[in-house]
C-alpha cells in the first residue's frame, strides 16, 4: 500500500466536481486500500478521493476507535435526511482548524461497496456528518464553504503562509563556495 498525497486549501484542484465509477475494478481497491493507509496516519476518520486528486466518486471513513469499521462508499447519493444539527468539524484538506457546521443528524445513504454491490445505510451522530463532509469533496465543497466570508478568508491567507514556508524555495540553502 502507497500513502497519498492529500490536497491542501485552497488548492484548486479541491474544487473540481468528481465523475461516477461507472465500474467497480482492481484499480478501484488498490485506491481504496491506500487511501485507508493515507487516512490512519493523517490521522483522520474520513477522505474523498478527490483529495488525494482522483476525481471519481468514491469516499472512505472509519469513525472507530479502533480504526477496525472501515466503510467504502462508491457513488453514494443521500437518499432520506432528518432535521439539522450542529457539529464541530476539521479536514485533512484544512489542517489545524475546526468549526461549527450544519448538517442532518441522520441520513440514509445508497452507494456501491468495495466489490461493486449496492447497499444502502442509516447513518447518525458522527458517522453522519463524515459521510456528508465527504460527499462535499465530491462536489467540490469544502467545509468552509459554510463559513462567513471573514473566516474563510482567515483561513486561506494562514494556510498560504504555512504552505509557503513549508515549501522547497524557502528551505535552507548550503553556502557558495
Amino acid at each position: 500500500m502507497t500513502r497519498l498525497t492529500i490536497l491542501e486549501y485552497p488548492d484548486p484542484r479541491l474544487r473540481t466536481r468528481a465523475v461516477p465509477v461507472a465500474h467497480v475494478d482492481d484499480s478501484h481497491r488498490r485506491l481504496i486500500d491506500d487511501m485507508f493507509e493515507t487516512m490512519y496516519a493523517a490521522p483522520g476518520v474520513g477522505l474523498a478521493a478527490p483529495q488525494v486528486n482522483v476525481h471519481i466518486q468514491l469516499l472512505i471513513v472509519d469513525v472507530s476507535e479502533e480504526n477496525d469499521q472501515p466503510l467504502v462508499f462508491i457513488n453514494p447519493k443521500i437518499v432520506q435526511r432528518s432535521e439539522v444539527g450542529t457539529m464541530r468539524e476539521g479536514c485533512l484538506s484544512v489542517p489545524g482548524f475546526y468549526e461549527e457546521v450544519e448538517r442532518s443528524r441522520e441520513i440514509r445513504v445508497a452507494a456501491l461497496d468495495r466489490h461493486g454491490k449496492a447497499f444502502e445505510l442509516e447513518a447518525d451522530g458522527l458517522l453522519s456528518v463524515c459521510i456528508q463532509h465527504e460527499m462535499d469533496h465530491l462536489n467540490g465543497k469544502l467545509f468552509v464553504d459554510y463559513l462567513s466570508e471573514l473566516k474563510r478568508t482567515r483561513i486561506r491567507k494562514k494556510l498560504e503562509k504555512e504552505q509557503r514556508q513549508r515549501s522547497p524555495a524557502n528551505a535552507p540553502r548550503a553556502p557558495a563556495i
